[in-house]
């Protein structure tokens, strides 16, 4: 056991009356497992940059564990008319989306020679493979049953995402929700197939449309109809700025995952996850 080098235990409370000693007691590290947070950055080609590549994505990740946390809990309060709350989370994910979309301009500091330098030990792993982003995509709505492949070898995750590609989506609960609030949602949006992605409607249309000409008469749903458009504003954003980043550093060649690089991130840039809140004020 490591001597203590200081004699008096009045030195335990020296700095205004904070304690200074934790050898019985739970500290600031040991509340957020820090030795362990901070000890997962395993550098596999020792070139300087690499740090920057690994935190910025385990970062990103976090904040990703974050956005599903509320999500979840999100389309939970929906599904059970708690509103006010649900909004509140709406709020969180949103802020949480900015500070995902701020972070490509710290990747963006990096330039395609620092890059190259460590390509190579990333193999074949991909932001591609992220699994929760994924489930972000299926909870929004995104679906598709092939892309749950990839964790066929992590049972968890599997099984994860199996479970969230066969729930209703967050823009599906939505639509349950005007429908129970006397707004005509086709029976056959209220009770599908959910793995399947969703299909725009121009029944759904018309619901948004009579809650958007009368805000006073149904302001929870139309205050929701924006947060749920603020929310897609945002993660489009963030779509952009990854495209843009992977352009910039690494030009048009191929993903190391084995998609097509940038080819395949703007294909993703057209996919729209709550349509008829876009469409409808084309008719306000």
């Amino acid at each position: 056991m490591m001597e203590c080098p200081f004699d008096s235990k009045d030195s335990d409370h020296l700095v205004d009356g904070a304690l200074l000693n934790f050898s019985n007691e739970m500290s600031y590290g040991d509340y957020l497992n820090l030795n362990g947070l901070l000890n997962s950055q395993k550098l596999l080609s020792m070139n300087h940059n690499e740090m920057l590549f690994i935190i910025q994505h385990q970062t990103s990740e976090l904040w990703m564990k974050l956005i599903l946390h509320e999500l979840n809990e999100t389309v939970h309060c929906i599904s059970n008319d708690q509103l006010c709350e649900a909004l509140k989370m709406l709020s969180r994910v949103c802020k949480v989306m900015s500070q995902l979309v701020q972070s490509w301009d710290v990747l963006s500091s990096m330039t395609p020679s620092e890059y190259s330098k460590f390509r190579p030990a990333l193999a074949n792993s991909s932001g591609f493979q992220s699994f929760q982003y994924r489930r972000i995509e299926f909870i929004l709505g995104n679906k598709n049953l092939i892309m749950i492949k990839p964790y066929f070898h992590f049972k968890d995750w599997f099984d994860q995402l199996q479970a969230t590609l066969n729930k209703p989506s967050l823009y599906d609960e939505t639509l349950r929700l005007l429908s129970r609030n006397g707004l005509q949602i086709p029976d056959s949006y209220l009770n599908r197939d959910w793995t399947q992605p969703y299909a725009p409607s121009d029944q759904v249309e018309r619901a948004w449309l009579q809650i958007y000409q009368s805000p006073e008469t149904y302001w929870d749903l139309y205050e929701l109809g924006e947060k749920l458009t603020d929310l897609e504003d945002l993660f489009r954003t963030w779509r952009f700025r990854h495209v843009t980043t992977v352009e910039r550093v690494i030009g048009f060649k191929r993903g190391t995952g084995g998609t097509s690089g940038v080819g395949y991130l703007k294909k993703k840039l057209d996919v729209v996850l709550f349509p008829e809140l876009w469409t409808v004020r084309t008719h306000l």
